[in-house]
């Protein structure tokens, strides 16, 4: 089964928003796990406009799942994941003031610098996961960089989903089947929703971990944060 890994850096902006405790980060990662998630997802950016680095330091001792810290591997930040040792790091190319992130990596044009950040984690013993868009062409310099998955940026997917699926999941089963020859595992996220999470899953091989954030926190506004987790569980079940 594909696990489901909760991104709670909007839990973050909310308590930001006005300062405080309320909601608690830490109280929310603990609820999660509790509902069900199989993962806690977090992306501290430089400017700690949701996630801060006292949330990384705090939620470290409390994620009883799995612990994926996402970010730009400034030095920083690399330092930072090698103190914290969370079972894994995500690599996402994303600029400082970027709202969200908005592209993967060009593996071919930034294969020496991922080949060295990647050996710092890997000597760590943390997994390492980068981002990546759906293009198979790039799958050959992602596995030479000694990553060992892949996440696949998953906008375009979303965006296209209702215009027609069948045509919007295209590239990503092609660059799936290729990092299978490659030995790549494969996470995925960004946009995905209760509305098109199950069609991707089913189609995707190899689909190990998807991070949700955004859209899984906003669907709970409206069902409530555990029986939003345990459709998304239902979405990811096989049988």
């Amino acid at each position: 089964m594909t696990k489901l890994s909760v991104n709670i850096n909007k839990i973050a902006t909310l308590r930001n928003a006005r300062g405080g405790d309320v909601p608690s980060v830490t109280q929310v990662a603990k609820d999660l796990e509790i509902f069900g998630a199989q993962g806690i997802t977090i992306h501290p950016r430089p400017d700690e406009r949701h996630i801060t680095k006292k949330d990384v330091y705090d939620l470290k001792p409390l994620v009883k799942t799995e612990f994926n810290i996402e970010g730009n591997p400034h030095r920083p930040f690399i330092d930072m994941v090698l103190e914290v040792k969370p079972e894994q790091v995500t690599l996402v190319p994303d600029a400082d003031n970027a709202i969200t992130s908005n592209a993967g990596w060009d593996c071919e044009k930034n294969l020496d610098f991922l080949k060295s950040v990647i050996s710092e984690f890997k000597n760590a013993g943390i997994r390492t996961s980068i981002f990546l868009d759906p293009n198979p062409e790039m799958v050959k310099f992602a596995a030479e960089t000694g990553t060992d998955r892949i996440e696949l940026y998953t906008e375009a997917y979303a965006t296209n989903y209702l215009k027609n699926k069948e045509e919007a999941i295209r590239s990503y089963v092609e660059t799936a089947v290729e990092a299978g020859k490659f030995g790549l595992g494969i996470n995925a996220g960004h946009d995905l929703s209760l509305d098109n999470l199950k069609y991707f899953s089913d189609n995707i091989p190899n689909l190990l971990e998807v991070s949700i954030g955004h859209a899984l926190i906003s669907e709970a506004l409206y069902l409530g944060l555990e029986n939003t987790v345990q459709v998304y569980l239902k979405r990811l079940a096989k049988w």
